[in-house]
């Protein structure tokens, strides 16, 4: 049995991704799994959005097979509630496979059950999140995670493949790809592919490094070192760093490649430029290199993404 943990203002998408995508695996598997909506009280509980679904009480975890947390809205409030935190340890301990949605990574945390594990969880949460739980080793930049029996996912739609992928597991990889058609996806994104929402922030940069990043830009087919970066800043290249760290999250060389990617992508997919010229014009100097960079976003290199532009 599968246990979606739901709370008052928690992000609809984070439940209904997952329990969809359980739902489909299992009926193309001639395997339906039974899924429950938990909730620490039972009966209605509203979402962020307004719209309301039905959850069980917590009671005995011995059932169930996996426990998928959502986040949303009101995780703070439910990360601190003594039953809520009090299943969850109980479930890890019965060995129940646990995974969180989003910032529904702060409820495993907050349980101790991320302590000295790899994780993750939405990238605009990072800063406050590594603060909260210095213990956890925090890999912001991944779109699920998976140490053990635990596993984590970035925002939202990445719950949805972080289900694809445990459907992988317990279904096969045919299931998972035919769940995956089912729901009008490419596919499932790789683990280990970057947060999306990470580089399309960069294109409409804020906060201080914001003109720095829109100069960047302007200027990918140049070095921009670290070195670089912090003298247009007028900041030693120490200071520079650690500054741009706390203010996005990420370090000036992923922002940087981010940057390179995300226009690197555009061209590639709105052209018919050779991708050797991409690659030199947008920094990357080696198209190879620009290859590599492209697998780890998107899961694919620069051919496929055109070809799939074309197509469509």
């Amino acid at each position: 049995m599968i246990g979606v943990l739901i709370f008052p203002d928690f992000q609809i998408l984070d439940a209904s991704g997952p329990i969809s995508v359980f739902e489909i695996a299992g009926r193309l598997a001639g395997r339906p799994t039974p899924i429950n909506v938990l909730a620490e009280a039972p009966g209605s509980v509203r979402s962020s959005s307004g719209v309301e679904m039905m959850a069980r009480g917590l009671r005995s975890p011995g059932s169930l097979s996996t426990l998928i947390v959502a986040g949303g809205e009101g995780v703070v409030a439910a990360s601190k509630s003594q039953k809520v935190l009090a299943f969850v340890r109980a479930a890890e301990k019965r060995g129940v496979r646990i995974a969180s949605v989003c910032s529904g990574a702060y409820v495993l945390a907050e349980a101790g059950l991320l302590d000295g594990r790899r994780a993750t969880t939405h990238w605009r949460r990072t800063r406050h999140f590594l603060a909260t739980y210095p213990k956890v080793k925090l890999e912001s930049d991944r779109i699920f995670v998976r140490d053990g029996d635990i596993w984590t996912s970035a925002g939202i739609s990445a719950g949805i493949d972080l289900a694809l992928a445990m459907a992988a597991e317990d279904f096969g990889e045919d299931i998972s790809r035919q769940a995956a058609r089912q729901l009008v996806l490419y596919d499932r994104r790789s683990g280990g592919q970057s947060q999306f929402s990470s580089l399309l922030e960069l294109k409409a940069p804020t906060g201080r490094f914001a003109p720095l990043l829109t100069w960047a830009r302007e200027h990918l087919e140049t070095p921009l070192t670290v070195e670089h970066l912090a003298e247009k800043a007028g900041m030693s290249s120490r200071h520079f760093t650690r500054a741009f760290v706390a203010e996005t999250g990420t370090t000036p060389f992923k922002a940087v490649e981010r940057l390179r990617i995300e226009v690197a992508r555009q061209r590639v997919q709105s052209s018919s430029e050779a991708i050797e010229r991409v690659a030199q014009s947008t920094g990357f100097r080696d198209p190879e290199r620009m290859r590599r960079a492209f697998i780890r976003a998107f899961g694919q290199p620069p051919q496929s993404l055109r070809r799939a532009a074309r197509a469509g």
